[in-house]
């Protein structure tokens, strides 16, 4: 018994279900035209209007009798989709036959413009002569608002990131020193480029006075960016500064500087940096200058002699600053005369991609550039680090800091005159 009833609920479900399919095919055509969830209309060839839904009608707000046979396509658009109607849509249906997709605004009896998506194609008859154009129109307001908020959320990206970029150029620039010092008998000159305008490095220089007669100079870098590179390199270049006039031995102020970053960052996220340090004094015969150079994992120096050679200064056992508790500070003293330059830089330089994209530009390469380009001076010198790292562009990815010093052959910053080499090609 229980079986039964259950197939007769069973034929009755279907039954309803298949009632109800019925229902939706006898849906009459003429109610899918009219009330359909676009607006349809149809044209003839010269843009009269010859029928037009229900849906499209209540959209606009206008009655069917005030445009069948009285107005053209055109005149529902406003006064630019008129103009774009006229010289690019209707041209380019009347020469394929159809186009799709078209952004238009139309004008609401109320005065409102409604923004459409329009379709439109030519019907021909079976001769292949047309006969009338059929076109359908989507309502595009949500894509347009939806546009309108993306754009308005792009623009706000694009404020935000040029108020990050300031800020970035600001507080680079607080890392820097606006000027540096005056050593009278010596040439000196600087420069910074940055690879992102989004983030701060962590590269950095000075060159500065100590006691009379005596100057220091430093330059290196940090690990990282952003924020936190910055605030290492800030702590790095005035604790450099503090420990030279404590005491101004070049292994001396690398230690005291590793002593102050393993204090502040001995926990789980340990900062350290790349530095070499030097200390400047006259000779005393006044024609040249002694300088001592202490390197914590630093790139070797370049030397340009007056003679036309140059090569690296190396710095034999110099270690990282702050990782070790008592790193092992490599120094060497040398004697700077009349037309020799002395060149310092970050491993932006010798790591930037070459042209080719695929290889490093290296020591080697960076050595036979600074031989092509000795003598000279430290502006030329400087001047041509410059223009190699702009003729390498995207290749440089990590900041690039570059200090030089140099005793001019006569006074003056234009001594030598020798012209900056072409940029290596690796």
């Amino acid at each position: 018994m229980c079986a039964t009833d259950g197939g007769d609920e069973k034929r009755s479900d279907g039954q309803d279900e298949q009632a109800l399919f019925s229902a939706l095919l006898e849906d009459s055509a003429e109610d899918l035209y009219e009330n359909a969830p676009c607006g349809f209309l149809s044209t003839l060839l010269d843009g009269q209007i010859a029928r037009i839904n229900t849906t499209l009608l209540d959209w606009l707000g206008r009655r069917r009798e005030d445009l069948v046979g009285h107005q053209h396509f055109s005149d529902l658009l406003t006064v630019g989709g008129r103009i774009y109607h006229e010289t690019h849509f209707a041209p380019l249906l009347r020469m394929k036959g159809e186009v799709r997709g078209v952004a238009l605004e139309l004008k609401a009896a109320d005065g409102s413009r409604l923004p459409v998506l329009v379709t439109s194609t030519v019907k021909t008859g079976a001769d292949g002569e047309p006969l009338l154009i059929r076109t359908t129109v989507f309502d595009a307001r949500d894509r347009r608002a939806y546009e309108q908020e993306l754009l308005r959320a792009r623009q706000e990206s694009e404020r935000e990131r040029e108020r990050l970029q300031q800020l970035t150029r600001t507080l680079q620039q607080t890392l820097l020193p606006p000027t540096l010092a005056t050593v009278p008998g010596l040439d000196v000159d600087a420069y910074y480029h940055t690879a992102s305008t989004d983030e701060v490095g962590g590269d950095f220089y000075d060159l500065f006075p100590l006691r009379a007669g005596t100057w220091g100079l430093f330059l290196g870098d940090v690990c990282g960016k952003g924020a936190g590179a910055a605030a290492i390199t800030s702590l790095t270049r005035y604790t450099l500064r503090a420990a030279a006039v404590y005491d101004s031995d070049p292994a001396a102020v690398l230690k005291n500087l590793n002593t102050v970053l393993n204090h502040e960052y001995n926990g789980a996220d340990p900062r350290f940096c790349t530095v070499v340090f030097g200390l400047i004094t006259p000779d005393d015969d006044g024609y040249g200058f002694r300088i001592t150079l202490a390197s914590g994992g630093h790139p070797p120096a370049l030397l340009l002699r007056a003679d036309g050679t140059a090569d690296y200064v190396h710095t034999p056992g110099g270690q990282l600053i702050g990782v070790l508790s008592d790193p092992c500070i490599g120094t060497v003293d040398l004697r700077l005369e009349a037309g020799d330059t002395l060149l310092l830089y970050t491993d932006g330089l010798t790591e930037a991609h070459t042209a080719n994209g695929a290889d490093r530009l290296g020591d080697e390469a960076l050595l036979g550039f600074a031989r092509s380009l000795a003598p000279t001076g430290a502006p030329r010198a400087v001047a041509a680090v410059r223009e190699l790292l702009d003729a390498l562009g995207t290749g440089v990815d990590d900041d690039t800091a570059v200090l030089s010093v140099g005793v001019p052959v006569a006074p003056g910053p234009d001594s030598p005159t020798a012209a900056p080499p072409a940029p290596p090609t690796a």
